[in-house]
């Protein structure tokens, strides 16, 4: 089956144009969601807003452009190996109970970025969004799947949504990313009502996928994008009060 691709670009990204190289002999469509409305991209089709939105409504947006029966939702400074689409949606022909699939993804110095992680706890959420994380951080690592690293695909909660392959069965389902979301929280609400709705969820550590990200809100506690993160957790929970539950 054919594959799609949607990059969302919100802020310029240096490595978007080797993020493009990658995908253009692996998918059949690829569209560019530019947020800022100045990206400058050869050969590939861009949709401009004309104002700032959230990523999930610029990622639904994009999927909306495509046709193929599964999309591949990437950030720009996501640079997949050469057979990482081929991985990954030979995987999902292989299991149609398959509607989210993610692949390894590494660091510039090839370091694990842990992408296969489990549906956030109140308790852990709070650990890992305070200055706790500075004394307590260790207690995290079964929340990023630091105590084992499979060589073979296995189910996972939730994955980094820097890039998934997606059903778009799923997608059509589910009505896409919720809209609600700015930015965080889009890729486990959408995985979480995934598995309510009896959608699995694979880690496939046979793709490959380099991820160049910043990672402010894991580096400094008080920025813009901790304010939205913040805002992300406050409306999963208002979504899914049953996850307070989940101390």
């Amino acid at each position: 089956m054919s594959a799609a691709a949607v990059v969302v670009v919100h802020d310029p990204v240096p490595e978007l144009a080797r993020c493009l190289e990658a995908l253009i002999p692996q998918v059949q469509e690829l569209v560019v969601v530019d947020n800022l409305g100045g990206a400058v991209v050869q050969g590939v089709p861009v949709i401009a807003n004309e104002r700032p939105v959230g990523f999930a409504a610029n990622a639904n947006r994009g999927i909306a452009e495509t046709s193929a029966p599964f999309v591949v939702v990437a950030n720009p400074d996501a640079v997949a190996s050469p057979d990482a689409v081929a991985v990954l949606r030979h995987f999902a022909d292989e299991h149609p109970g398959a509607g989210i699939v993610g692949p390894e993804l590494r660091h510039k110095d090839g370091t694990l970025n842990p992408s296969r992680r489990r549906f956030p706890t109140v308790g852990g959420t709070v650990v890992r969004r305070t200055p706790l994380r500075r004394a307590l951080g260790h207690t995290q690592r079964p929340h990023y799947g630091l105590d084992e690293q499979p060589t073979e695909p296995v189910q996972s909660d939730w994955l980094l949504g820097a890039f998934l392959l997606l059903r778009r069965e799923m997608l059509d389902e589910l009505g896409g990313f919720d809209e609600g979301f700015r930015l965080y929280g889009e890729d486990i609400d959408l995985a979480y009502r995934a598995a309510k709705a009896g959608w699995e969820r694979w880690y496939v550590p046979q793709a490959k996928v380099m991820h160049m990200h910043q990672a402010v809100t894991d580096r400094r506690l008080l920025t813009r994008r901790t304010l939205w993160h913040w805002r992300g957790i406050a409306r999963f929970v208002r979504k899914h009060p049953e996850r307070l539950k989940s101390l």
